[in-house]
């Protein structure tokens, strides 16, 4: 037994191999369960008892051969491999299909661009908010609906039926960011507050339970509604063209006095009428105002001496008339095929 292992010694040490095929047949042979050393361990047993210590040092030895020979040949085919792989410069090169951004990031991004190119900071808060922000210091009364478990998520509640400033819920506007920063930072303050938002409302292709806003606030002395017309006529017309036109109609928000809404001139049809704007050839696109006395007085600005506007718009309404996407649902279904058509977007 112990010439037949030194004679699996020499041969292991000799052993070569071409490629993985031949690799894979040297550790069958040699390590496999069924392999030759596997079958010298079994006969092992049968060795007389003045011969075990020489033959099972032997025998441990060819496994070592065997497992250290193993190692070097297949570092050596991977070597050989990589080294064909460098030299081959015929071989063709893979293709790696090219990504895009989500048609909401686009749209997000260009608003923000605008706005900052005339001044504006871009500030962020947390989604889980308390109604504190987002809702109290907005002078929303204690009644408001828009406070009713139908309308907010909430994710704990002091109290079922009056409302606390320790209630903890998922934003529903981005307009608690500006409560902090008002709460944070001394007139002017000129930011627009980009993200998420939650609501509960049912899904359909005009309306989602989780949608994106940008809000904007500009505090000073003397800002008045010509300032908000002004500012909100050139973000129209860097989104939507040169040629576009808006319209304020009256309208009512807690935050604001006076409040309206902002309708662009529909693109579509260049104002004429069609299905899109309703035949009436307008799209709302913004609610906005000038901000409240009572929302700077609970945020310690002097209500007397700084004035302000507000403004606030839905990222998803914004791509939906840019792009003339007809169901908001596609936004977050990510379905290839509708964000690829999305890839020479910026």
């Amino acid at each position: 037994m112990l010439q037949k292992i030194s004679d699996l010694i020499k041969e292991v040490s000799a052993y070569s191999v071409n490629n993985g095929e031949d690799l894979e047949l040297f550790r069958l042979k040699y390590l496999s369960k069924k392999g030759i050393i596997s079958d010298l361990f079994e006969d092992f047993r049968n060795v007389s008892v003045s011969e075990k210590k020489e033959v099972g040092q032997n025998l441990n030895q060819l496994k070592q051969s065997a497992l250290e020979k193993y190692n070097i040949l297949k570092s050596e085919l991977l070597d050989k491999e990589d080294i064909s792989d460098i030299q081959d410069l015929t071989r063709p090169s893979v293709s790696f299909g090219s990504g895009s951004r989500h048609p909401i990031s686009i749209v997000r991004n260009e608003i923000i661009d605008i706005f900052t190119r005339i001044g504006f900071t871009v500030s962020e808060g947390p989604e889980i908010e308390d109604d504190d922000h987002v809702f109290t210091k907005l002078n929303f009364a204690p009644e408001h609906p828009a406070r009713d478990m139908q309308d907010t998520f909430y994710v704990s509640r002091i109290s079922s039926e009056d409302s606390s400033p320790e209630d903890i819920l998922l934003r529903t506007h981005t307009s608690s960011v500006q409560v902090r920063v008002m709460q944070n930072q001394k007139p002017p303050i000129r930011t627009i507050s980009p993200g998420r938002v939650f609501r509960n409302e049912a899904i359909s292709a005009r309306a989602h339970c989780i949608f994106h806003q940008v809000e904007g606030l500009y505090i000073d002395e003397n800002v008045s509604f010509a300032d908000l017309k002004q500012t909100l006529l050139f973000f129209a017309r860097e989104m939507f063209g040169k040629e576009t036109e808006i319209r304020l109609r009256p309208s009512y928000f807690p935050f604001t006095e006076p409040s309206a809404e902002v309708d662009v001139s529909c693109k579509i049809c260049n104002g004429k009428g069609c299905n899109v704007c309703k035949h009436t050839g307008w799209l709302e696109i913004l609610g906005c105002g000038m901000v409240h006395p009572n929302v700077l007085d609970s945020c310690n600005i002097d209500s007397n001496k700084y004035t302000g506007f507000a403004f606030g718009m839905g990222i998803e309404r914004l791509t939906m008339l840019k792009y003339q996407v007809n169901d908001l649902r596609l936004y977050f279904e990510n379905d290839i095929r509708f964000l690829d058509q999305f890839k020479t977007a910026f």
